[in-house]
């Protein structure tokens, strides 16, 4: 991880209602004391104990959550929007110990049972982000900003946007999580296993700004800056505008990863515990890709084969040479040499993400919430096709996914609390219009060793060229609408149990789509309508603290997973499979659905956090994208590879040694197997009782910190066990350890050094090396489907050694 381990994380309790609180607000600040006390290295702690949450004191609290934002540094929070059953919450101030621009979910990654990876240290190449909680991957993991639905966090995200492109980390209040079963009052349609809720930090009171700098590894810039309006009149009215700048090399081959974004919040207070928001998103994104590889590759290739596009004329004429059979010498011993390596590959994608939120308190009772939202996006998804020709005869051409989105909705909740019970109901409504293409672009011919043109630019703008020929293209129209009512009631001030239910409508209608029977073969692209239909999705959680320190709970809920949509032969959607495979598979289509039980233990005092989490999912209708052949034009099957049965334990522990050390570890153990073996085209694959692909059985993590006035300091590590590449598990990508150094020096207010510089509020200074002891390893799996059996190019490398410094000013 690129960031300090000694995360202030709490895990929270269990069911204390919508805005309820696990405090009341005198204990609420006595939490945030021991949280400040417990610096560094308060993970997976608990409040001490919890209260009743009627009537006036749960108004109390209310009021104290909205008041005290929960982005504030250095704080446990304990004040909580909905009841969850395993929450857990990251504040801004374990986000800033990381470097500067990291992905916020790579701070997560550092609980009991997440694992995050990508192949670039910060994590925010989208290509190859990945998160899994509890065997559950990201597009089954419910992801939101400021309650505003994010959609399917995925590459080819149908639905939404990435978070890191929604909003810059830096801006980032809080993320708050439920690793469990999610919560039935989250806008989603896919939170399988739990759910991302991200909250946008907000306007300070007093005029000033941030500038922060750093440099990295590989040329890496980026550059934020954030300018904060203050309180403009009596009102409160406030706002704040930000920039930031992200660009590297990559860390092998040629080409860059460039990273630009705008964010802007307006907050109107009214009276004292209403508000009206308003956020502004715009990120531009344009990334040359790693490649993907295979078992195969990395044996006979070795660690740092990528594609040929180096910025000169030569990488085209590598590449130009490969396409017609003449492969370079360090390519000898792979036996897929044409898809080892092509001219470029890369993702460009711009999008404008909004939304409108009016928060009021009606009555010292009633709350009603409404949020407008609206969200635009364009991408540019490009790789370097050797197989087919370039109409003036070269042996390649570029093939260019052109997908847009334009999606609007709105979502309002109503809350009322009455003697011990804090109910809440709520409606969510959202239209999304998906249109996937794909063109192909000429690229120039070589005569003579002499390049017969320019090549296409991969991140150039596409506008201003005419394709040859268009391979498919379709227009998705999604309508969703779910409703949820909830209850958390108190029957002693330290117990609180939970009941709701979600009801879920959501129809995709998939027109008529081009589709070109001169590349693919005769066919036609799927057109049809699903509708996934669940009237009755309960949740019940209860948690009860117990003696001091200590606290148990529960957690039980149904979910589903609408049918995803993506683009043709990409995703694991019916959508993306010829008109034949989805006419033969739509009679048989069920929408994937679980059981989630969790149950928990949490102890906390001032010397130490422990934790204890046992989880048991059943699945039911997972569908596996299946694929084979060039992963430019994959033979792409979607299955439905029936149920699978998980349980799983996580186990965590952290010591405070002595004032400002602290040592953190936790050990997560998962058996998720299939429950049935796979049968496709006459050959029966025997996955039952296979591991799930791509998720360690077995992981452990650690922490050393240290911290002294304005220095703290941490080493971390982690181990991944293997990981199954293959269905059956035949084949499987080996374990590693990675480990991290972090530290950093708080200069506070530059006045007390010189008086000349008092306007200086603060001056920060960071050092960070990932990756320590420069381990290659497989990062990122299944970007490219899972094969039912056998070697597939589909994983990506984690990057090598890399070192960064920053330097962070606020006035």
């Amino acid at each position: 991880m690129l960031f300090s381990s000694t995360v202030m994380v709490s895990a929270l309790s269990v069911g204390h209602g919508a805005r309820a609180a696990s405090a009341t607000a005198p204990h609420h600040k006595k939490t945030a004391k021991v949280a400040k006390e417990a610096k560094p290295g308060l993970v997976g702690a608990a409040p001490a104990a919890a209260v009743p949450a009627g009537g006036a004191a749960h108004a109390a609290a209310t009021r104290a959550a909205l008041q005290v934002p929960s982005q504030g540094e250095d704080i446990a929070i304990s004040a909580q929007r909905r009841a969850h059953g395993t929450m857990i919450t990251v504040g801004a101030s374990a986000i800033a110990r990381a470097v500067a621009g990291t992905n916020p979910l790579k701070v997560l990654a550092q609980q009991p049972g997440v694992m995050f990876q990508a192949d670039d240290p910060q994590g925010v190449d989208t290509w190859s982000t990945q998160i899994y909680m509890h065997g559950f991957l990201q597009n089954q993991i419910s992801t939101t900003l400021d309650d505003i639905p994010l959609g399917e966090l995925a590459y080819r995200n149908y639905n939404g946007l990435n978070p890191i492109q929604a909003i810059s980390s830096e801006n980032v209040g809080r993320l708050d999580v439920s690793t469990g079963a999610g919560a039935e009052s989250v806008a989603s349609t896919n939170n399988l296993g739990g759910s991302i809720e991200y909250h946008s930090s907000d306007p300070k009171k007093k005029y000033g700004a941030t500038v922060a700098q750093t440099f990295g590894s590989n040329n890496l810039f980026h550059t934020f800056v954030r300018l904060d309006s203050g309180e403009l009149n009596h009102t409160g009215t406030k706002f704040y505008v930000s920039y930031m700048r992200n660009n590297t090399d990559k860390w092998k081959a040629g080409g860059n990863q460039f990273f630009q974004q705008v964010n802007a919040k307006l907050l109107q207070p009214i009276g004292e515990d209403s508000r009206i928001s308003a956020f502004f998103d715009f990120s531009q994104y344009m990334q040359y890709n790693y490649q993907d590889y295979s078992l195969d590759i990395w044996k006979h290739g070795g660690n740092y084969i990528d594609n040929y596009y180096n910025g000169k004329a030569s990488g085209y004429l590598a590449s130009y040479a490969a396409a017609l059979g003449n492969y370079p010498s360090y390519l000898n011993g792979i036996s897929d040499k044409a898809d080892a390596a092509y001219y470029d590959g890369a993702s460009a994608s711009t999008d404008l993400f909004g939304g409108l939120t009016g928060d009021f308190r009606l009555t010292d009772r009633v709350r009603w919430k409404t949020s407008f939202y609206g969200h635009g996006s364009q991408q540019y998804n490009t790789w370097s096709n050797p197989f087919y020709p370039s109409p003036n005869g070269a042996p390649m051409f570029e093939q260019v996914k052109e997908p847009s989105i334009q999606r609007f909705g709105v979502l309002s909740s109503v809350q009322y609390d009455v003697a011990h019970n804090h109910i809440e109901g709520g409606v969510w409504y959202e239209n999304n219009k998906f249109v996937s293409t794909m063109y192909a672009y000429e690229q120039p011919l070589v005569v003579n060793g002499v390049i017969q043109g320019t090549p296409v630019n991969t991140l150039g703008d596409f506008t201003k060229l005419t394709p040859f020929m268009q391979l498919f293209g379709q227009i998705t129209n999604t309508n969703t609408f779910t409703a949820f009512v909830q209850d958390t009631y108190n029957p002693l001030p330290n117990v609180a149990l939970h009941f709701g239910f979600k009801s879920l409508l959501n129809t995709s209608r998939a027109g008529d789509g081009y589709y070109n029977t001169a590349y693919y073969g005769p066919g036609a692209e799927a057109a049809g309508t699903l509708t996934t239909a669940r009237a009755f999705l309960p949740h019940i959680s209860g948690d009860w603290h117990f003696l001091t320190h200590h606290e148990l709970y529960f957690d039980v809920a149904e979910n589903v997973h609408a049918y995803p949509q993506g683009q043709f032969k990409t995703v694991s959607s019916p959508f993306a499979v010829t008109q034949a495979a989805f006419d033969y598979a739509r009679p048989s289509l069920k929408p994937e659905s679980d059981w989630a039980y969790a149950v928990g233990y949490r102890y906390s005092d001032h010397f130490m956090d422990a934790t204890l989490h046992a989880y048991h999912t059943d699945f039911f209708n997972r569908l596996q994208q299946i694929t084979s052949g060039s992963i430019v034009n994959p033979v792409s099957t979607v299955l439905n590879v029936g149920g699978i049965t998980m349980n799983g334990v996580d186990a965590g522990l952290t010591l405070r040694l002595m004032r400002g050390l602290s040592l953190y570890n936790s050990i997560s153990w998962n058996h998720s197997t299939y429950d049935d073996n796979v049968t496709t085209q006459g050959v029966t694959y025997y996955s039952k009782g296979s591991q799930v692909v791509a998720y360690p059985r077995l992981m452990y993590k650690s922490s050393l910190s240290y911290a002294y006035k304005g220095f703290d300091t941490s080493i971390d590590a982690s181990y991944m066990s293997q990981r199954n590449l293959s269905y059956t598990g035949d084949t499987k990508v080996p374990s590693y350890w990675l480990a991290n150094f972090s530290m950093r020096y708080k200069f506070g207010n530059m006045g007390k050094y010189a008086h000349s510089l008092g306007f200086m509020q603060n001056l920060e200074l960071d050092f960070n090396v990932y990756n320590l002891t420069n381990q290659f390893y497989v990062s990122t799996m299944g970007e490219n489907g899972f094969p039912l059996s056998g070697d597939a190019q589909s994983f990506l490398l984690g990057a090598p050694r890399q070192f960064f410094g920053s330097i962070r000013a606020e006035f």
